[in-house]
């Protein structure tokens, strides 16, 4: 998009930081910001009839051609179909311009199907109040225009949601069977999760060793990518594979998240969370942030133990690190959970975050054993080395090793070590 496209943003608070972002990141330029300070939004337009004459007059008034006017808020269908009227141009609520950010990044093929089930299932109530207008002999509005009439698009919608459904749960199917297949190689799954922006396709990059895209704007990543952590960070610990998600965001609909189920999976079935945080923003915002990922990950359902990573210390003093620390650390929600203070743009304190991790792991099942010395058993030995923690490992007439290995190996493993005539210790 080119950035000659202007907008207004339309608000009932004073808080439009983030509908701010989320302009900018579809490139839009903001030319003015209307607050107006309403409780509650007003039934016709959301806002009040002066203050909806106010953009309007603004608007017909600019130099700048105005493309869009973007409502910090959800609007329903009714004061959505009164705002374009009115105002004779496009009007985004909060929840469509987010839509239009996912439309824009979705590069995978799970991304697109999730993404455009989401759209699917904004649209279907406006397409409703849109149906309701043309037959009540009012112009249609602008959504729906082009080769569908109203009502035919709103088949469509229906049809078309039933079939990316069916995609959808074929892609969950064999996510469901890759992660199956993962366990049982032994390794330990790890999710980073938290607020968008906050660092975490920056961290995984950093600790597998990757190059996955990173850019500085909102919602980078929308399919979730895994990459194994090499043995530069593991040494001789258990094998992890690290999962990067979508970010969190404050007040999506329950049907958005729905839609992206399959990628938010990747979170609920983790042995292991990392909640990473952009610790360089204010403090209020930070708490703001921190409540809005903890309320996803509940409403996921997660189990798993959740490591707090403050990242982006590098942009802070020490005493302003530790200021924050403390603060937090007095949450009642925060205080029991291990965190961990880094910069991955410094490479600070990547080793404290990996002890962490490792102390954190779900139990981990001790084997001793003995083999036979022979090649068939040295063989065994060295995918050993990949797929578990040895502890030691000495030879004699027969091999000694002492390991530690996922619960998910320990069957598979005790099999294959009585079928090389080995010996189990108890």
């Amino acid at each position: 998009m080119s950035s000659s496209q202007h907008a207004v943003i339309v608000s009932l608070d004073s808080n439009t930081d983030e509908i701010v972002q989320l302009a900018e990141t579809m490139e839009y330029s903001i030319q003015k910001i209307f607050t107006q300070n309403l409780n509650a939004p007003t039934g016709k337009y959301f806002i009040g009839t002066g203050k909806t004459k106010e953009i309007q007059a603004y608007i017909q008034d600019s130099q700048q051609d105005i493309n869009l006017v973007i409502i910090n808020g959800t609007l329903k269908p009714s004061q959505w179909f009164n705002l374009e009227q009115s105002l004779n141009t496009q009007v985004y609520d909060r929840v469509h311009l987010i839509l239009s950010i996912f439309e824009q990044r979705a590069q995978r093929k799970e991304a697109r199907l999730q993404v455009k089930l989401a759209q699917l299932q904004y649209e279907r109530p406006y397409v409703r109040e849109l149906i309701h207008r043309a037959r009540a002999g009012e112009h249609p509005g602008l959504m729906a225009g082009g080769e569908y009439q109203v009502d035919d698009y709103y088949e469509m919608i229906k049809k078309q949601t039933k079939t990316i459904k069916q995609e959808l749960e074929k892609v969950r199917k064999d996510r469901k069977l890759h992660r199956k297949t993962r366990y049982q190689s032994g390794f330990y799954l790890i999710s980073l999760a938290g607020y968008t922006n906050a660092g975490k396709s920056s961290l995984l990059n950093l600790l597998a060793q990757d190059n996955v895209t990173v850019e500085g704007k909102l919602f980078s990543t929308l399919s979730t990518t895994t990459r194994r952590i090499p043995k530069k960070y593991l040494a001789n610990t258990m094998p992890i594979l690290l999962t990067d998600t979508v970010g969190f965001i404050e007040s999506l609909p329950p049907w958005i998240i729905d839609a992206f189920h399959s990628t938010l999976e990747e979170i609920e079935v983790a042995d292991m969370v990392l909640l990473v945080v952009d610790a360089s923003e204010p403090l209020p915002r930070i708490q703001d942030k921190l409540r809005v990922s903890q309320a996803e990950l509940t409403e996921l359902g997660v189990i798993a133990p959740v490591i707090l990573v403050f990242n982006k210390i590098d942009l802070l003093s020490l005493e302003e690190v530790n200021t924050l620390l403390h603060t937090l650390r007095t949450d009642e929600h925060l205080k029991d959970k291990p965190y961990v203070s880094i910069s991955v743009h410094e490479e600070k304190n990547i080793d404290t975050l990996l002890d962490i991790i490792y102390t954190h792991l779900p139990q981990k099942i001790h084997l001793q054993f003995f083999l036979p010395n022979t090649s068939r058993s040295h063989s065994f030995l060295s995918r050993l080395y990949y797929h578990t923690q040895i502890k030691s490992v000495s030879y004699d007439e027969k091999i000694h090793v002492d390991l530690f290995c996922n619960t998910n190996l320990k069957e598979k493993l005790e099999a294959e070590i009585i079928q090389l005539h080995g010996i189990l210790l108890e």
